[in-house]
């Protein structure tokens, strides 16, 4: 760091500072208690020196401290001065008025944090920083928004189609039962259904079917009995889906009965807001030469998270272009979050033990409109979560036909689980995050194939504090 002149026009007794970060990365900001850690300073990279990055910002006469958050992640730079406090560790600079005095950086400065809005609501461990008080202006949060809709409404949704794969999809005719082992054996959560006699592509068959169809079979009042499950198709299950939605939604909102789809020259924007709109978790990509729509096509079932990895794959290497994306996840009204700790998006967060029973999870995930819901011990630390899709594991040699939602727990249900999935989906389906990553680095974990939301917890001790979904990122996202 040096002196590069005096600061002319500004505030009296300031000097510019050239500020420096040698350690690479594709995003560099700084910030520091000389701007009461309020404004995250871009740092340019020097022409010639890719892993070197420059920032030249007016400082006060004192003692100030200041940390670089490098690809969203708070860190700082062993090669300049910096002090251990209680906070944790951060880089130093001093500067004194005095005549022809230079700026000086004190190594091991047992300085006093002088600013209050970071002693209050910024906390160190271990270098990194568990939460931030960053924000941007109105202004940048709008050019931020703009900048992606453009990216979104210029790309179709034939980027999304992988170079191979496969896309199953199900008969109407087939008996509800074996669709559903089909479902658990296929690994996937969801499929569309193929009604041959009208030659088109009518809806699909997903994991919340089977929660009620699971709820049906525990109903004393139910018609629908495990035996008549053998010859019972999806067909005639759609067919009486509607009156039990109708129960179900207590605000009798219609849930869409036509298939909800859209075409591989549908821009990103489009699919994206049918996927919000219609509250759908993903929507197939289906494609037909001719004019009437006759012999239909199906190339791809399009989700948040394959439009989210196309946008982490176009930002990634100019994040600075898009300052919203440097903000904390806890600054930012998304996600559902524990009282008092964050800003909700309107949605409680829902929580339960491992010993609630597996028929109180189901009415919970139903009831409350959420797809998980995280499972915690008495401190309210995570323990696993419990997600609409891990109902198919029941289908396993039709373990549904032997239990009792009543009895059976939420532990229980997850063991089955483990059981039935490889480690690979296991590891993907409890994924967690601290309040204070970037939006970025949220938006990265998230685009991963198979993290369809991450549990916020406070570090070390995993205490649950909030989760956010794909769907809430690109509500904040689409404004």
């Amino acid at each position: 760091m040096e002196t590069v002149r005096e600061a002319g026009g500004g505030i009296a007794g300031t000097v510019l500072m050239r500020f420096v970060w040698t350690h690479g990365g594709r995003s560099v900001f700084l910030s520091g208690s000389f701007n009461r850690w309020g404004e995250l300073i871009p740092m340019s990279p020097v022409e010639g020196c890719p892993n070197v990055f420059q920032a030249i910002y007016g400082i006060t006469h004192g003692n100030h401290q200041y940390k670089f958050l490098v690809d969203g992640e708070w860190r700082h730079d062993e090669l300049q001065p910096y002090t251990t406090t209680e906070y944790g560790i951060l880089n130093t600079v001093h500067f004194n008025m005095e005549a022809n005095f230079n700026p000086e950086m004190i190594p091991g400065s047992s300085m006093e944090l002088d600013n209050e809005a970071f002693t209050r609501l910024v906390s160190v461990s271990d270098g990194t920083l568990t939460g931030a008080v960053l924000s941007i202006s109105e202004a940048d949060l709008q050019v931020s928004r703009h900048r992606i809709s453009v990216f979104l409404t210029a790309h179709t949704a034939y980027e999304l189609l992988p170079k191979s794969g496969k896309v199953v999809a199900l008969d109407v005719d087939l008996p509800v039962k074996q669709a559903f082992h089909i479902l658990f054996e296929q690994g996937i959560p969801i499929a569309p259904l193929w009604d041959f006699s009208r030659g088109q592509f009518v809806g699909v068959l997903s994991a919340l079917d089977f929660i009620l169809i699971l709820r049906e079979l525990g109903n004393n009042g139910s018609n629908l009995t495990e035996e008549e499950l053998d010859t019972h198709t999806i067909s005639a299950w759609k067919e009486g889906k509607s009156y039990l939605n109708r129960q179900i939604d207590e605000h009798d909102l219609a849930l869409p009965r036509h298939l909800i789809h859209a075409g591989p020259h549908d821009n990103l924007k489009e699919v994206a807001l049918r996927i919000l709109q219609n509250q759908v978790a993903t929507v197939p990509i289906i494609h037909s030469s001719s004019e009437d729509g006759s012999f239909p096509q199906l190339l791809h079932l399009a989700s948040l998270s394959g439009i989210l990895k196309c946008i982490c794959r176009y930002f990634r290497h100019c994040a600075g272009t898009v300052p919203m994306l440097q903000l904390p996840i806890g600054a930012i009204p998304v996600g559902s979050w524990v009282p008092s700790i964050g800003e909700p998006s309107g949605r409680p967060l829902a929580m339960l033990r491992p010993s609630a029973s597996l028929s109180s999870a189901l009415n919970l995930l139903l009831q409350a409109r959420v797809s998980s819901i995280p499972i915690v011990d008495e401190n309210d630390s995570l323990v696993d979560i419990y997600c609409r899709s891990d109902i198919t594991a029941l289908a396993k040699d039709k373990i549904y036909t032997r239990i009792n939602l009543n009895e059976m727990t939420i532990n229980q249900a997850l063991q089955l689980g483990q059981d039935a999935y490889s480690y690979e989906l296991r590891s993907q389906r409890c994924q967690m995050c601290l309040r204070s990553d970037t939006l970025h680095k949220v938006m990265e974990r998230l685009a991963n194939p198979g993290v369809r939301r991450l549990v916020i917890v406070e570090a070390g001790s995993k205490r649950v504090e909030g989760i956010v979904t794909l769907s809430d990122i690109f509500r904040f996202l689409l404004g």
